[in-house]
């Protein structure tokens, strides 16, 4: 038994070093909005296509809106770049 917590010690080493802030935010778009909504930038807010048909725009801007709308705790902010996007992939 001496020698497996040895190997367990030397493989715990050899594991790469993960810091919190790593961890939080390794999924998300790294990045701020644009000044002017592009199509693209409107397509991650959506998470969507930008060549999405104006009924995918539809369903996902229903869809991300429900859980963040002002009335139910969300950033009017946010619901504002949701909309934009959404007006901006329906033209």
């Amino acid at each position: 038994m001496p020698h497996l917590s040895q190997r367990m010690a030397e493989a715990y080493k050899n594991v790469p070093k993960l810091n919190s802030q790593t961890l939080a935010n390794s999924k998300y778009y790294k990045g701020g909005f644009e000044p002017k909504m592009t199509r693209r930038e409107a397509s991650l807010i959506l998470d969507i296509s930008p060549t999405a048909s104006k009924v995918k725009v539809k369903q996902q801007f229903k869809k991300i809106m429900a859980v963040n709308h002002p009335d139910k705790g969300g950033s009017p902010y946010i619901a504002a770049k949701i909309n934009e996007a959404k007006d901006l992939l329906e033209k």
